[in-house]
């Protein structure tokens, strides 16, 4: 097993423990470089990045590489040479000159924000994203024509942005004329401040009318920021007119975003909305089988079970875990039975299989419709604070099966019949209301995945 494999391998299990943009903060740009007396180094591109590895992540690298291989005795952190020095003192900043600020990223040939490994050919389809799947195929040949604007939902670690970027890459692939551009919300986020700092917006909107297929991933970002929604209403509108395609991801359909203007829910809805569910039992054993296909690898038919069975949540953890398998087995150049499966994802599956409680449930609810735990529990009679705290008292009965009196000291002291009016009406209401049925099954999921 090589170094890179090594080091993949235990990005695979950091990546489970932490949140993806602190993942992609210090962990990108790392490698192995070398394995020497028991030591391993690893490069990283600056002082900073060195410092904070050793002081929060170290402990946790090094179990993870014990784990692999329990010749490894420590971890040291080396700046590459290339690499970005400490600086001495401060910079002071002054604003971009306009001439500097020319929006390169839309004008580089190439620079889509695509990864070319996500492609349609490796997209696992299954019941729980067959219609998704299926648009996105439609899109990809024909696009600006059929599904526009194209909006898939659904939990994290689904498969979302695979399909998105499988979309553009497809395009790219086809047609060397169009542009395609796939970005994160938070990226655009970031780039609307800086135009609009830059006293540049004007600009920034002109370059993004150019384009051909605009793919932007996890929309939900939007909440709460006014500015960004006009500038991106705009941007949204001058390309529909022109039979641009759109594609947008999310967490949760367009009409359960918080703060979302209705003009945008309207625009996201009149496309085609298509949600990606959790993957059955069958589809993640078929997806780990295909995965070992894919790197050569085969494991006996009770480890893959074992997976599969232990964890339910996203596909991504599932190749974290399967990583995790494949880096042993070249280590020790011995095949992995059920005993050895166990001990290696002892870890992994006691963080997958957390025990769903109060706590949670309100808190996952809280999260879902962005208010704070304490407005569930509050006095307040507003609508977008009584509706999301009845469906808490909901799952608080479904989930739990908790006494009516212990969901009302749970929700601020309520008294009983408050919760038993509460989980009739919801019990009630999702019989004809599908939006508010999907919201209810979006939060489980993140009950589970919390």
């Amino acid at each position: 097993m090589d170094q890179k494999e090594l080091w993949q391998a235990v990005l695979a299990q950091i990546q489970l423990q932490i949140s993806p943009p602190n993942f992609a903060t210090w962990f990108k740009s790392t490698r192995i470089v070398s394995q020497e007396g028991g030591f391993i180094f690893v490069s990283v591109p600056n002082s900073f990045t060195k410092e904070w590895l050793e002081q929060k992540y170290n402990r946790a690298i090094f179990k993870i590489l014990y784990n692999l291989n329990r010749e490894i005795r420590g971890v040291k952190y080396e700046v590459e040479k290339s690499g970005l020095q400490p600086l001495k003192k401060f910079p002071t900043y002054s604003p971009i000159p306009s001439k500097q600020l020319d929006f390169q990223e839309l004008k580089a040939e190439g620079d889509t924000g695509l990864n070319g490994r996500y492609t349609f050919d490796n997209f696992m389809v299954g019941d729980f994203n067959e219609l998704a799947h299926a648009a996105g195929c439609a899109v990809a040949q024909d696009p600006g024509k059929v599904y526009n604007p194209l909006f898939i939902y659904g939990g994290v670690g689904l498969g979302k942005t695979h399909l998105l970027q499988a979309i553009g890459n497809e395009v790219a692939k086809a047609s060397n004329n169009k542009k395609v551009r796939y970005i994160p919300t938070e990226k655009f986020v970031s780039k609307v401040i800086s135009a609009i700092r830059n006293h540049k917006i004007e600009e920034f909107k002109a370059a993004y009318q150019k384009i051909d297929v605009l793919i932007i991933d996890d929309i939900q970002f939007l909440t709460g920021k006014e500015k960004t929604q006009e500038e991106f209403f705009y941007i949204f509108n001058s390309l529909y007119e022109k039979n641009k395609q759109i594609i947008l991801s999310s967490d949760r359909p367009p009409k359960a975003i918080p703060a979302l203007t209705e003009r945008l829910q309207s625009r996201f809805g009149g496309g085609m909305i298509t949600d990606i569910s959790l993957p059955s039992l069958e589809a993640r054993i078929a997806i780990l089988k295909n995965k070992c296909d894919e790197r050569k690898v085969s494991f006996p038919d009770d480890v893959l079970e074992y997976v599969s069975s232990n964890i339910k949540k996203n596909i991504r953890e599932l190749e974290g875990a399967l990583n995790v398998l494949i880096a042993s087995q070249k280590i020790n150049n011995s095949e992995i039975d059920i005993k050895a499966a166990k001990a290696l994802l002892r870890n992994i599956i006691s963080s997958s299989n957390k025990i769903v409680n109060a706590k949670k449930i309100i808190h996952s609810v809280a999260d879902f419709y962005d208010l704070k735990e304490k407005d569930l529990i509050s006095s307040s009679r507003k609508r977008e604070i009584v509706l999301p705290r009845q469906i808490a008292m909901y799952l608080l009965r479904q989930e739990l099966k908790a006494s009516f009196p212990f969901i009302g000291r749970k929700l601020g002291g309520k008294d009983h019949t408050t919760a038993i009016y509460a989980c009739d009406k919801i019990s009630k209401e999702i019989e004809k209301n599908e939006n508010l049925t999907e919201e209810i099954e979006l939060i489980k999921q993140r009950v589970l995945c919390g």
